[in-house]
């Protein structure tokens, strides 16, 4: 019996498929940039595309527009340029002055010793870059008197620190991972914790002080024993257990204490803390006469038009089809950017207007006036989809009576409130804090207590809702707050 033969054919087959085009995801791109981000990718631009020249001088939008032989797009005019490229038979590129302007770029081999500007290097290529807590041990191994085995070694163990210092894989794991023999492993750990900082290399809190306490030398040998035997009972302040346990007075423990509280629980912190990152607010929320208004934050924004040159008449004749091109390309990326740029302003104006028509009370009152506001909501009044509201509102701060503040930070999902009315939830983790902040220290309340004064206030959550709040604030345990004498 045979078997039957396969067909082949050509099949035709109908479905629907998004595709991003160039333009549109730049418009995305540029949307979710801040103000800083936007100004570099515009001066990159700039260098890259010839077609786009900033402006320099002042010219009311109204007056360019209507004078048709001075006009240049700017980014007020970028619309009407598009529907006039593609509605108007006659071809805006004849006018371009190529011979005058683009040989320049075009012809590789063109050179003027002359006119040539010799661009120096930037004095911001010579700063150093900080050191990393890997660069920082990789250099100490290398200077280190050991076998090369315990050096490759020691480069994984490095490989595999957190941001804190701590090995993060057992030695068996680091071995297998790397090819390395498990002693070669263990040899190459002992080095890397003699380095500096010192307790880097730990497996965990205690490990890591006792190595601090060894290459301090340390003459404290009850802080040491504390540490070694104790150091739950360190955590939750029992004093009195730890100086029962080890035969000593409560004042030995806190005097132990003091040189325990002069370590550092996370050593590799010092070598990874990240630049100081620079705030500059990408709107203001101005109250005028008695309305809030958006202000945009241009200051220091390059306003881009397309080039001069471009409408100039070709007299004489001289472009090539190749050239042609050229100028065809760099125009529509030019025109796509300029308008680009102008949608990322309206959107972020319009939604901006609806965080203020949601958040007057809390430009005029404060913190405890924040309302409840999702995404989904102002993307539907605003018209766009949620996304879009989401990269609008992404890295972007304003400057408000308030203080400066991400846009993020409006958003913020609702919670049972009083009468049943919503709170956000920004503010009820507000009214947790305060409450253990005004809490005694000697009995300090218990998230079960929390969650009961809530009710009190008309705000229904759980005990573990509370305890997922306390933990996003930073908020130790009960037992941990609770402080004994």
């Amino acid at each position: 019996m045979t078997k039957p033969q396969p067909r082949i054919g050509l099949n035709l087959k109908v479905a629907q498929k998004q595709i991003l085009t160039p333009g549109l995801v730049q418009m995305v791109t540029v949307l979710a940039l801040n103000k800083l981000e936007l100004r570099e990718m515009i001066n990159q631009e700039m260098v890259e595309n010839p077609l786009l020249e900033e402006v320099t001088d002042i010219v009311p939008v109204l007056e360019d527009v209507q004078k048709k032989n001075e006009t240049e797009p700017t980014v007020a005019a970028a619309n009407h340029e598009a529907s006039s490229t593609v509605n108007d038979h006659h071809d805006p590129f004849d006018e371009v002055d190529y011979g005058s302007f683009f040989n320049d770029y075009l012809d590789p081999g063109y050179k003027s010793p002359a006119n040539e500007d010799i661009e120096k290097p930037s004095f911001e290529n010579f700063v150093s870059r900080p050191t990393s807590l890997s660069d920082h041990l990789q250099w100490q191994v290398n200077l280190s008197p050991c076998s090369d085995a315990v050096r490759d070694a020691a480069y994984s163990i490095i490989g595999n620190l957190n941001e804190d210092g701590y090995l993060t894989a057992t030695l068996e794991e680091v071995a297998q991972a790397g090819g390395h023999e498990l002693q070669d492993v263990k040899d190459a750990l002992a080095l890397i914790q003699e380095l500096d900082p010192a307790g880097v290399g730990a497996r965990d809190l205690r490990e890591c002080l006792l190595i601090q306490l060894r290459m301090a030398e340390s003459e404290d040998e009850l802080a040491a024993r504390i540490v070694s035997d104790h150091l739950n009972d360190l955590e939750s302040r029992q004093y009195r257990k730890i100086a029962s346990a080890l035969d000593c007075s409560v004042e030995d423990v806190e005097r132990s204490l003091e040189t325990i509280r002069r370590l550092d629980p996370r050593p590799g912190q010092r070598y990874n803390n990240a630049l100081p990152r620079l705030i500059e607010p990408d709107v203001a929320l101005v109250k005028v006469d008695d309305a809030y208004r958006v202000i945009l934050n241009e200051e220091g924004l390059p306003q881009l038009r397309l080039s001069r040159h471009y409408r100039r008449l070709m007299g004489d004749g001289n472009a090539s089809g190749d050239v042609r091109k050229y100028v065809r390309e760099r125009f529509n990326s030019a025109l796509q950017l300029i308008k680009n740029i102008e949608q990322r302003k309206q959107t972020i104006i319009r939604v901006c207007e609806a965080i203020i028509r949601r958040q007057t009370d809390f430009l005029d009152k404060g913190l405890d006036y924040l309302r409840p506001m999702m995404i989904k909501e102002v993307a539907e009044e605003v018209g766009v989809h949620p996304s879009t509201v989401s990269r609008a509102v992404a890295n972007k701060y304003a400057h408000t009576p308030q203080g400066v503040f991400e846009l993020r930070f409006f958003f913020s999902e609702a919670v049972q409130g009083p009468s049943g009315a919503s709170t956000s939830l920004v503010n009820l983790k507000r009214t947790v804090q305060k409450m253990i902040e005004q809490e005694d220290a000697a009995h300090p309340l218990t998230d079960e207590q929390i969650t009961h004064r809530l009710r009190e206030m008309g705000i229904h959550v759980t005990r573990r809702t509370v305890a997922k709040y306390r933990e996003d604030l930073k908020i130790p345990s009960t037992h941990q707050r609770r402080k004994r004498t």
